[in-house]
């Protein structure tokens, strides 16, 4: 995405919004159409024969005009907002994302998506102990000028939320920004609103699901300078953030404990790996001024239009769909092994995940659907 961001007008917004409720159009998909054709408006043109190209069954769910502004509708009388990725006011953390989640809906105070964040994430089912530390360096920090972003979860996200409300807080939730999940948390979330900001990638009115919430835990990391780790067994959700963190080239910080209880399991090997061992907020902050700490750099330029002929297409297609399998490997192995060009593999791939046969996976991999 480029750096010169300029606001919407009102034609533009429903246009990017359609196309990032597209089917099959996730981030990185939306990113390649907009290199590709130059602008939502168009993208929304060519899709279909794209996703048909690519040998889907059926045609995809493009919502409406009308769908659109419903949604646009239903925001604004909550009292949020719309922002999209190109837009002034997107946040500068997850605007340096490659690439960056397309729009985001904001509730409470806008305001604080222009300070520096630090996220603090953790278990679910954190001990008495955990939940008492996460307050304190939530509080701590806040005093020191940073908002506190975190997932509105049980446990440790609701602690850290709890200590940073009066300077600020941020969550990034899974669901639309006007569902409370989970439900014991209908206080805090009223009190967010009005004090803090809630954040996401999802429609207004969805509920959330199991594979939202790996897009929700790169929203946290994204926003954040460094993400703080304070209790995580292996394969939680709060490692999952810690590694989208890593690939996002954030600071990770990492809270010792017992090597006696599950918790402490994640958090121990964060520290044997790298990460910084911390104790309290001044460790925090002294690891965002270390040389190892930097402030978010979004990318130079927009990327040129690609494409290709459609009979080198089809070729390409071919070869990519005999090397493709169920274990993600990386495009710049396919683009070796096709001995195609990068932007002839990458239409390819585009309409291939529009039609639905194509997964995408971290540190840029695709798998077969």
């Amino acid at each position: 995405m480029t750096s010169k961001r300029a606001a919407l007008n009102d034609t533009e917004r429903r246009a990017w919004l359609r196309l990032a409720r597209t089917q099959n159009v996730g981030p990185t998909t939306f990113a390649a159409l907009l290199a590709r054709f130059g602008s939502a408006a168009a993208a929304l043109a060519e899709v279909p024969r794209l996703a048909q190209r690519g040998g889907g069954n059926g045609p995809l769910r493009i919502p409406s005009d009308a769908d659109t502004g419903r949604e646009l509708d239903a925001l604004e009388r909550l009292g949020g907002r719309l922002i999209a990725c190109c837009e002034p006011d997107f946040p500068q953390g997850l605007a340096a994302l490659d690439p960056p989640p397309p729009v985001i809906s904001v509730l409470g105070r806008s305001d604080l998506l222009k300070s520096e964040m630090i996220a603090i994430v953790g278990a679910r089912n954190a001990s008495a102990l955990g939940r008492k530390f996460a307050t304190q360096i939530a509080t701590d920090l806040g005093r020191a000028g940073f908002v506190v972003v975190s997932g509105m979860a049980r446990g440790i996200d609701t602690a850290a939320h709890e200590g940073s409300l009066p300077s600020g807080t941020c969550a990034a939730v899974a669901g639309g920004v006007d569902i409370i999940y989970p439900p014991e948390n209908a206080g805090l979330y009223e009190r967010m609103k009005v004090q803090g900001l809630i954040v996401s990638e999802m429609p207004v009115g969805l509920s959330p699901q199991a594979r939202h919430f790996p897009r929700r835990n790169r929203i946290i990391s994204g926003l954040a300078r460094g993400v703080v780790i304070v209790e995580a067994a292996e394969g939680s959700g709060s490692l999952i953030t810690a590694n989208y963190a890593l690939e996002q080239g954030r600071e990770v910080f990492a809270v010792p404990g017992s090597p006696l209880d599950p918790r402490a399991k994640g958090t121990n090997r964060l520290i044997r790996e790298g990460a910084t061992l911390t104790e309290s907020a001044d460790d925090v902050i002294s690891g965002l001024r270390s040389p190892a700490g930097h402030m978010f750099r979004e990318p130079d330029a927009t990327p040129e239009p690609f494409g290709t002929d459609d009979a080198d297409a089809d070729r390409i297609r071919r070869e990519i769909e005999e090397l493709l399998g169920p274990s993600p490997v990386e495009i710049d192995e396919l683009v070796r092994q096709c001995g195609a060009s990068v932007p002839a593999v990458l239409i390819v791939l585009l309409e291939l995940e529009l039609a639905g046969r194509v997964h995408r996976h971290s540190g840029n991999r695709v798998s077969l659907g």
